[in-house]
């Protein structure tokens, strides 16, 4: 009988058509990966895959088994969840997965609240961006997964998914503390295109976000440094070298040589949600998370709404 482990692995390897990209993907190493693959071509008795100057390509046996490994993944996936049905939460596992801003804030008190209520249910945590989750949540190696989308945008992240919205997440206008613009009584995008920017890489939904904001403001940002970690895009404006529009959840920091302030008439805003597979094949332990989850946004937007 074949192995589902090793399945998993050789399936990785074709998608991401490397032994490193497969042993990223899955946390292994690559000389894990290496084994799995070579213990499944023993148990079958056929390579099953080749490597060729541009990458790791399947042989037709491998091809052959890659083709049947989602919907195998997809049955024993329902089994699981209708054996958690049968449970109901009080034991099995939730795997979930958030982007980092809301890690930091949201995920933390949703985690110690469903560990209270629910203490025998395993928990584990990932967290990437949503164009790397999503993948992992459609292929069943997640349960749940927090996303955020931008309100008009056709590549929405969780579209197919079943979502729960959580709350409305601005992003405010962060300046340099001594900035001429830092006391001026209200700002608005437009007061902004003769300065310097700082964003997240270009190719990322929030960095897209901002310079179709300022495309409706009339200008195109001048962007003079990048960076994925939203405290060195604080550090970068208190230095002087730009301004950046900060969503408000990466803000719970705030470095003490910048202004943050909203904009006028509103800030851009990005959805922040809770996304599941769609059909009957949801945990019960995910339902409940998402209550949880519904529950702490809403107190964290009375929070920060008293702040």
């Amino acid at each position: 009988m074949l192995n589902l482990g090793r399945l998993k692995v050789l399936s990785e390897v074709v998608s991401r058509g490397s032994f490193s990209g497969a042993a990223e993907a899955l946390s292994y190493t690559q000389s894990a990966v290496s084994q799995a693959v070579a213990r499944l071509e023993a148990e079958t008795g056929a390579t099953l895959v080749v490597r060729a100057r541009r990458g790791v390509r399947p042989t037709a046996a491998g091809a052959t088994l890659v083709a049947h490994a989602d919907p195998i993944f997809a049955q024993v996936q329902a089994a699981e969840a209708d054996l958690a049905a049968v449970l109901g939460v009080r034991a099995g596992r939730l795997r979930v997965a958030s982007f980092p801003s809301a890690g930091a804030t949201l995920m933390p008190l949703a985690l110690a609240a469903f560990r209270t209520r629910h203490p025998d249910v395993v928990l584990s945590l990932v967290e990437g961006e949503p164009e790397q989750i999503v993948p992992r949540l459609r292929a069943g190696e997640l349960d749940l997964a927090l996303l955020f989308e931008f309100p008009g945008v056709p590549e929405r992240a969780g579209q197919g998914l079943r979502s729960v919205p959580l709350l409305e997440d601005p992003m405010h206008l962060a300046l340099p503390a001594d900035h001429a613009l830092a006391r001026k009584p209200a700002l608005t995008l437009a007061d902004l295109r003769e300065q310097d920017w700082v964003q997240t890489a270009a190719a990322s939904p929030c960095a897209r976000h901002v310079v179709r904001s300022c495309l409706a403001a009339g200008f195109e940002p001048h962007v003079t440094f990048e960076s994925d970690d939203y405290e060195t895009v604080q550090g970068l404006v208190a230095a002087g070298v730009g301004v950046a529009l900060i969503p408000r959840l990466a803000l719970t920091r705030v470095h003490p040589g910048i202004v943050v302030r909203a904009l006028a008439p509103s800030s851009p805003t990005r959805k922040v949600v809770a996304a599941t597979v769609t059909g009957p094949g949801v945990a019960p332990a995910a339902t409940a998370m998402i209550a949880i989850l519904s529950d702490t946004a809403a107190r964290y937007t009375e929070g920060m709404a008293g702040a």
